[in-house]
């Protein structure tokens, strides 16, 4: 059984920063992507950044230079730092890996507001 434990989210003001943490872990995991997604009221989970093992980043445009994707395999564990938060990046954020069958496993989730 996987598991994807996710941490860090909160509330900050505009212009503030997060740095969200997810930890997998599960008998005989072997991750290839690592990565997240979000899901803000009313609208349709988005891609945000992932990162394969070699640490090959992709980003989404509304995040680009304002969020880093980063992993520590030693772990299984992303991070994923983000700066230059604004109120369109309220959202719920959800950790997800692949592993090397491509199956796809996903966090709870967790809630970042930015608000004034």
């Amino acid at each position: 059984q996987v598991q994807l434990v996710e941490s860090g989210g909160g509330l900050v003001q505009p212009g503030g920063s997060l740095r969200l943490s997810c930890a997998a872990s599960g008998s005989g995991l072997s991750i290839t992507v690592m990565g997240w997604y979000r899901q803000a009221p009313g609208k349709q989970r988005e891609f945000v950044a992932h990162i394969t093992r070699r640490g090959v980043t992709n980003s989404a445009d509304a995040v680009k230079g304002r969020f880093t994707i980063s992993r520590d395999n030693g772990k299984n564990t992303v991070y994923l730092q983000m700066n230059s938060l604004k109120p369109e990046d309220t959202a719920v954020y959800y950790c997800y890996v692949q592993d090397v069958f491509n199956n796809a496993y996903w966090g709870q989730g967790t809630q970042v507001t930015v608000s004034a």
